[in-house]
């Protein structure tokens, strides 16, 4: 029996058997990609990139997008450009920035101070007018900024960040509670969705605080400033059964113990180059003693761009039954897919999958 996207969907989510293992979409960053699968002119594209995207997942075959990317303009790919990439300097001196912690709200204040209401309203529209146009996709975009927050640099700056992490422990304190009760409301929010059926049982999140040698900041400092964080703003993900799975970025294998046990369910990558491999992370189990979660594990790096048609069904194969009784897999790619992996490429991973 063919198993609607959706079901298909939850059915891994809940740790059951689907017809074929399903595919998340949303990250092909290359327009020229997403035309010739929608058969659309890049007049037709760029009248309407999100209706053309839809088509084009429509086409390929996927079940769930994550997401849709829009380069910043007809000449680029990706969906940031000069302006809004993160850099080193912020334009803020470092007292600038300590004085702006200091002004933030407390912790308590944000909780005591958000609209629920208001804010749910909001989200649900978004959702409800997303869905209808994905049709039988389902539409599960990711929640970056549900859970907690560490990686404060996009604010500050990657200087100033640094400088407060490991210089004014007052402050660093501070922006890592503020992320927490932050994050905790946008759970909240989530949270409800899941349990009105708008949203399904699992939900994309996590922060890019790991380089290709390990995480920016400590492990130690992590688990005793941020974890606490992280796992107060996830209880409302878990009350409801959602499970939260963490967007891996670099080798964040000495921090994934710390992450599991936050109360993450599952895992979205892998960079093999750095060890985070398929057959390592099948190991794993959430504090609970289940099995992952896991969306991924194509490379956009040492795979997807350099390897055969007939290399990736391989890939795919191997995925699907090092995942058999060890982990709850959804066909997906470590990150973006960029103009350099190949459309046949594309087309095989998620063919192979559907076969399996």
């Amino acid at each position: 029996m063919v198993m609607p996207s959706r079901a298909r969907l939850e059915a891994v989510f809940h740790g059951q058997l689907p017809d074929h293992t399903p595919i998340l979409g949303g990250w092909i960053a290359c327009p020229e990609h997403i035309q010739a699968l929608a058969g659309a002119s890049p007049e037709e594209y760029w009248a309407d990139p999100i209706d053309v995207s839809i088509r084009a997942y429509h086409a390929l075959g996927v079940d769930g997008l994550i997401d849709i990317f829009v380069p910043k303009g007809r000449e680029d790919f990706r969906c940031v450009d000069a302006s809004t990439y993160i850099h080193a300097h912020s334009g803020l001196s470092l007292e600038e920035a300590l004085a702006r912690i200091d002004a933030m709200p407390s912790p308590e204040e944000i909780e005591a101070t958000f609209d629920f209401d208001a804010a749910y309203q909001v989200f649900r529209e978004e959702l409800v007018q997303m869905q209808s146009r994905c049709g039988e996709l389902v539409w599960m975009p990711a929640q970056w900024s549900a859970g907690a927050r560490i990686s404060w640099y996009g604010d500050f700056g990657y200087e100033c960040f640094f400088l407060i992490m490991g210089g004014y422990p007052r402050q660093a304190h501070k922006l890592l509670e503020v992320g927490g009760a932050q994050g905790r409301c946008r759970s909240r929010l989530i949270a409800r969705a899941v349990q009105e059926g708008l949203f399904p049982h699992a939900v994309l999140l996590g922060e890019d605080i790991c380089t290709q040698r390990g995480p920016m900041l400590s492990p130690a400092f992590m688990e005793r400033c941020y974890a606490p964080q992280l796992r107060y703003g996830l209880e409302p993900l878990l009350e409801v059964g959602c499970k939260p799975v963490w967007h891996c970025d670099g080798d964040v294998r000495p921090i994934l113990d710390m992450l599991l046990d936050c109360g993450v369910q599952g895992l979205q990558g892998f960079q093999p180059e750095c060890g985070m491999t398929i057959d390592w992370v099948v190991q794993k189990r959430t504090r609970e003693g289940n099995r992952l979660l896991i969306f991924g594990p194509l490379a956009v790096t040492t795979e997807l761009p350099c390897c055969t048609p007939e290399e990736i069904r391989a890939k795919v194969r191997h995925a699907i039954e090092v995942c058999r009784g060890n982990a709850d897999l959804v066909l997906f790619t470590a990150n973006t897919i960029n103009p350099d992996v190949p459309l046949a490429n594309i087309r095989a991973m998620v063919e192979e999958a559907r076969r399996a």
